[in-house]
């Protein structure tokens, strides 16, 4: 608790850039796949208001409290029948949602290797380095968390639109429809194991990979 405000002020940034973008890159790729349900919408837009999901923020804020800080925006609105080339542009929008949280663990993870010119170790706690390196490094790891867990097969995360292709399934919007299942699912599966799994065979060493030294994970 005495670390709350911290964790807050220091998540709060990159958690919103990261959500913004990511839900702009299945926007904005939907539009040049000529669909721009997403812009007449008003969601192409850079304004976090635009992008916040009322249940997600209050998680993300309620989460910082044991230094975690994890989230959701609302999805943008994609209509599929739109696109010039349907079952390929719905995978192409898919992925560009992870393909950006990707980009800005990277950005992030080299910004951290411009400011940590020592080891962490030696930083002074309390010291502007060691929140330095604390935003750039939380910049990095819900990027991360956020790009894997879009990737989940599980309806209607990102993952399951592309698992759908490649399994075969023709059917638009078959994906939608088993969103309330999907649900279930995935409640059942972060409360399980298996999320630990994934945290410890996926999360934590992308995140190591790309951050320079011990940095906290």
């Amino acid at each position: 608790m005495a670390d709350f405000p911290l964790n807050l002020i220091v998540s709060l940034p990159a958690f919103l850039l990261a959500i913004v973008l990511h839900e702009l890159a299945h926007g904005y790729t939907a539009y040049l796949c000529g669909d721009d349900t997403a812009k007449r919408a008003g969601r192409l837009t850079f304004s976090p208001l635009a992008h916040l999901d009322l249940v997600g923020t209050i998680f993300f804020v309620a989460s910082s409290i044991f230094g975690i800080g994890f989230g959701w925006a609302k999805p943008v609105p994609i209509s599929v029948a739109r696109m010039r080339h349907p079952l390929r542009d719905e995978v192409l929008v898919t992925l560009a949602g992870p393909a950006a949280n990707f980009a800005q663990a990277a950005a992030w993870a080299l910004l951290l290797r411009l400011v940590v010119w020592q080891p962490v170790a030696h930083i002074a706690s309390g010291s502007l380095l060691e929140a330095l390196v604390r935003f750039c490094a939380f910049g990095v790891l819900i990027n991360v968390v956020l790009m894997v867990f879009n990737l989940l097969p599980i309806p209607p995360l990102d993952g399951s639109h592309v698992a759908a292709r490649l399994l075969g399934f023709r059917e638009l919007g078959l994906v939608e429809r088993m969103a309330p299942l999907g649900f279930i699912v995935l409640l059942l599966v972060l409360r399980s194991p298996i999320w630990n799994g994934v945290w410890s065979a996926v999360i934590r060493p992308i995140a190591l990979w790309l951050m320079p030294g011990p940095a906290g994970l």
